[in-house]
Formats: structure tokens, sequence, C-alpha cells
């Protein structure tokens, strides 16, 4: 009997502790902001420049939460619930500037992280991208990325962005 009982319960250890090891392995949700730009000289820039700026933010928005899911680091959710909240929040504000109410939009996605990200273009030569993850359970900063490159173009923003993402993983082994 107790040999019978033994060779059931080793299974079931067996599964239960892969299951919590599964669990204790899920990324944590990540309510991920777009890109926001800081360039001081902006307004001197070509319409047509402008829009490269406007288009490469969206391509490094969405480039940055291609590597966070495809490395397992987060998982990032849809903002689609939080629209009109983020919406009339930028309308008021820079949201990497808003004291705290990244936090509001975080807990309205039900997310664990929120992460501000910005551009600082300091030339058309000289760029750095950033990135700033806060609990929203506790509004604590966990920390603070950047990355500089040189050139405007694609190539050099997405390889920004991946060398970001690099440098989170590296240092950051709290993710989960």
């Amino acid at each position: 009997m107790r040999r019978r009982l033994g060779r059931l319960i080793a299974p079931l250890a067996i599964a239960g502790l892969a299951c919590v090891h599964a669990t204790a392995g899920e990324p944590k949700s990540l309510a991920l902001m777009d890109f926001e730009l800081i360039d001081e000289m902006r307004s001197f820039s070509t319409e047509q420049a402008r829009r490269e700026v406007d288009r490469r933010l969206v391509l490094i928005t969405t480039e940055l939460v291609k590597e966070l899911e495809g490395r397992g680091m987060y998982r990032v959710l849809d903002r689609a619930p939080a629209a009109q909240l983020i919406e009339r929040l930028k309308a008021s504000h820079e949201l990497r500037a808003c004291n705290g109410c990244e936090i509001d939009i975080g807990k309205a996605l039900g997310a664990e992280r929120i992460a501000l990200c910005w551009v600082q273009k300091v030339s058309d030569l000289i760029l750095n991208i950033n990135v700033e993850v806060r609990s929203v359970a506790t509004g604590e900063t966990l920390y603070v990325k950047s990355v500089d490159i040189r050139g405007n173009t694609d190539e050099t923003w997405l390889r920004g962005v991946r060398r970001l993402v690099e440098n989170i993983q590296e240092r950051n082994h709290h993710l989960r």
C-alpha cells in the first residue's frame, strides 16, 4: 500500500512543482506607453522631417513591444481599454512629466508595471532613447535605461531599441 501510494504521490508532486515553476516564471504585465519626443528644434524642422521622426517613434514603439515579448521579459497589454484616459492625460501634458498620472493608466489596464518611453533628439546625428519602468502598485521607479545613438535613420533607431532591451535584460534579473 505504501509503495503504491508513493508511486501515485511522486508524479503528483512533480506535476505540482512544475505548475508552481510555470506560474513563477510568467512575465509581469506591462502597460507600455508610446515613445514621446523631446526636440527643442522641432518647430524649425521641415514638415517632412517631422513626419519621419513621428513615423520612427511608432516604429520603435512596435519594436520595443516585439523585443520585450519575444524575450519573455514582459506581457505587454493592449492599451485600447484606457485609450480615452491616455488621450485626456496626453492633451494636458507629456506622460513622462505628469507627476504620477501614468499610474492611473496602469491601474485602468490592470498592469503590474508601466513603461514611459521617450527619445531626446539632441541633433540630427545625436539622439538618446529612454525607458522608465515603474511599479503600478507602489509607484516606485524600478529602473531607467537609456542608450545613445548616432545617426537619424530607421536602422539606428531600431538598433538603439534592441540595445536598450539588452541593457534591461542584462542588468535587471528581477523582472519576474
